[in-house]
Order: C-alpha cells, then structure tokens, then sequence
C-alpha cells in the first residue's frame, strides 16, 4: 500500500520561465519545501562560478529542485494515465511509487553547499550522502515533513537518491542518462546562461517515455528527440560547462580556500589567532563538522569572507579574494602531449615573475561522457538507453543511432595550464621583461608550444 499523503484542497502554482507552471497537489511537497534546509538553496547558486562567463546564470538549486519535481510529476502522471499496472509483476506504473518519486526528485540536491564542487574538492564532503543525512535525522525539519506520511518514508526517500531503492524505475526516474534532474538542468542551464546549447523537445521526450520491468525505455518513434538529448547534453558540457574562464574562476576560488586553510592550520599550530577568525569555515578546517555547521553555509557566507581577506594581513590570501570578486580569471593554454615536458619551464618562469606557482598555477582536465553505453564491468556503470519496438523488445540507443554511437564512449578533454595573465603583459621597459618574452615564446594562439 501507498504511505496516505494529504492532497491540497487545491493545488498550488509556482510561476516558472521553463515550465511555465510547477504545480503541487501535495501537502508533504509543499511542507518541504517550506523547511529551512530547503530554503537554503535560494542561497546557493546552480552553476556556481559559470555566472562570470554568462551573467544571467543567477539561477539557484532552489529552483532546479522545483524544476526536477515538475518534471518528475509529469512523467507519473503520463504513466499512471497511459501504463497503469493491471497484474503483480507486469511492469507498469504502480501510482503507489509517485509520493515517493517527487519526492526524491524534490530533494536530490538538497545536500549542496556553497559553490559545492569546489569546497568538496577542498575539504573532502560529499553532497550525496549529506542529502541522505539531511532526509533521514530526526533533527532536520526535511525529516520530519516526511515522518509525517510514514515513519519508514525518510529511509525509503533516501535509498532513491542513493540507488537502493527496490524499484528500478523510480531510481531511473532521478537518476539516469534520460532523468528528471538532467531534463530540467540542461534546459534551465541553456535558459539562464542565454545559450540555446541545452534546448530539446522536452514534451516528445515525456511522450515516448514509458515504464517495464527493469526500468525506463522509450519508444522507438522518438529515437530523434532523444538523440537531440544526447547531443545537447553534449555541447552544454564543451561550450558551457567546460568553459575555460569558468574553470579559471574555479581554480582561483579552490587555491583561495587552500591558502585559507593552511594560514589557519599553521597559526593553530603556532598557538597564534589573527584577528578575523571565519567561524563558520573553522569547523571544516578542523576537518570535524556536523550536519547544523554545513548548512550554516552558503554561497554570501563564503563571499562576506572573501571581502575580509581582501584586507588580510597575508598577501597571498588578500590578492587571491580580490581576483575572485574582482573577476580577475587566469589565463590558460592548452596542454598537449608533445608540450606536456614545458611544464616545469613555464612553472619556473612563473616563479622568477614573483609569483607563488602552488597559487598562481594549475593542471586542470574537464572531461565527460556524453553517452556512454552500459559497461557492467565498469567502476561506476552509467544506465544504458532503452528503445522499445513494435513488438515489445528492447535496442540500445548506440547500437540503432548512427549519431550517438558516434559519440558513445568518446571523451569531450580539454586539458589546460593555468597561470596569472601578468605572464602576458607588454614586456618593454619591464623589471621582468626578460621572463615575460622566455614565457610567451611559448604561448601562442592558446596552446603550450
């Protein structure tokens, strides 16, 4: 049986410019997305550092969160309307798996943090399993909005987000090659950046979708909206997502991080306390934090700190939080193999112009699959694409589409060498004229020479 879920007297509207409308039904919906922790993601942003590169990217988790529901919601009311199980076991939609279903995808990111993909690298958190804390403490508000359906929905919420769940199809729903969060965020993501990358024909995608047994498929008479999907996802990662002042801004704000942590780690060690102390960071740099002192943390937390180091006593500290607010990218070259023994080179020019190269210098490879088909004997399996025919049986995607198996299995690598544009400046009448001309011998038309 289904967990009894209190149905709006009538149903609620957020305006939204993707899906027009996001509409719930639901009490429990609505409940979590009035707890704090929910809110929280107002102060998070989506794409982090990407809004230096397209200003408009301003949209938050907050709404890509609302965006993976509606879309959610909208593939279990096609199922329940057009696969409605009829027998135990026959591989349609059990409406029982819906409360469930908007809610994981409602909370699948609720474990973000501020500028999230740069402060796990730098201190070592993990926004997936911090998700499933949020959703199963008793402590947290997330919690107790869903107890309120059954005590067992927290735990049974979670194993969806952390693919434990008994029921493939739910699982797939939120997390797949074609899943709700990847349908909202590459539209939202195209929208808000001003790109037109990211768009595909979301209606035909939901129309062709359907339940079985092991999962989702998708009728074979929409194999072109789907590979538009793919191809999509494609070039948002290589003219988006992968952009390389993007990932300069990343590099700066990870080595400013860093510095931070080592300044506080030496002082603590030295029995010296400065006169700003970052209250709320301390307890990551401890490396001892608990669930209340990460979600005391977002996106204007880490910002108020930068603009006060941007008068620390450390000129390293200082000079790295004022290029980050001050958008001040490094440049960057393209590293290929024949060039990759210039490195140590260029790192030592780079010193003898005054710059710290552990700060000012960085190796940075973005890479992704855009399709990958499904490989059981991988480390981390992606779910493969199932096309349904006439008859019932399954294809996978690659092996009918010339297009994406073109693409299946290729890594989209951009690997690049980061260092402070100063390294580019006119070199007449400069103290360190003679470094600049040794360093820029190398550089030309963005490639390591």
């Amino acid at each position: 049986m289904s967990p009894k879920s209190q149905r709006l007297p009538m149903e609620k509207v957020f305006r939204d410019p993707i899906h027009d409308y996001i509409y719930v039904q639901d009490q429990v919906i609505l409940d979590l997305i009035n707890t704090k922790e929910f809110q929280r993601l107002r102060r998070i942003h989506q794409l982090g550092t990407t809004s230096f590169v397209f200003h408009g990217a301003e949209h938050t988790r907050f709404s890509h969160s609302l965006g993976c529901y509606e879309v959610a919601r909208r593939i279990t009311d096609s199922f329940e309307r057009n696969y409605p199980t009829k027998t135990p076991g026959d591989g349609l939609w059990n409406n029982d798996e819906r409360l469930v279903t908007l809610c994981a995808a409602l909370l699948h990111d609720i474990g973000h943090g501020a500028y999230s993909h740069t402060f796990e690298h730098i201190f070592h958190t993990d926004h997936e399993l911090i998700t499933t804390q949020i959703i199963t403490d008793p402590q947290t508000e997330v919690n107790q909005a869903l107890r309120q359906i059954s005590p067992d929905f927290p735990t049974k919420v979670a194993s969806v987000i952390s693919h434990d769940y008994p029921n493939p199809q739910v699982v797939q729903l939120i997390s797949s090659q074609i899943d709700a969060d990847r349908m909202d965020y590459l539209l939202r993501d195209s929208y808000y950046t001003g790109t037109n990358y990211g768009n595909f024909d979301l209606t035909r995608i939901l129309r062709v979708m359907r339940p079985y047994k092991n999962g989702i498929a998708f009728q074979i008479s929409g194999i072109h909206a789907v590979e538009d999907f793919i191809v999509s996802r494609f070039q948002m990662y290589v003219q988006v997502y992968f952009h390389s002042v993007s990932r300069s801004m990343e590099v700066i704000l990870g080595h400013l991080l860093q510095r931070a942590n080592e300044l506080y780690q030496s002082e603590r060690a030295n029995n010296h306390q400065r006169a700003f102390q970052p209250h709320y960071l301390m307890p990551f740099f401890d490396e001892n934090f608990s669930l209340t002192d990460y979600l005391k943390l977002d996106d204007g937390v880490l910002n108020t700190y930068f603009l006060q180091w941007e008068d620390d006593e450390d000129p390293i500290l200082s000079d790295l939080s004022a290029r980050f607010l001050g958008r001040i990218p490094l440049k960057s070259a393209q590293i290929k193999e024949p060039t990759r023994s210039l490195l140590p080179e260029l790192r030592k020019l780079v010193t003898e112009a005054g710059f710290d190269v552990e700060y000012y210098t960085a190796e940075n490879d973005s890479y992704d699959l855009p399709y990958d088909a499904y490989d059981p004997t991988s480390k981390k399996p992606r779910t493969q694409i199932e096309l349904m025919q006439a008859d019932g049986s399954l294809v996978e995607l690659s092996t009918v589409s010339d297009l994406v198996k073109s693409i299946t299995g290729k890594i989209s690598s951009d690997e690049r060498f980061y260092f402070p544009k100063e390294m580019l400046v006119n070199t007449d009448n400069n103290l360190f004229s003679d470094t600049f001309a040794a360093f820029q011998a190398h550089i030309k038309n963005n490639l390591i020479r």
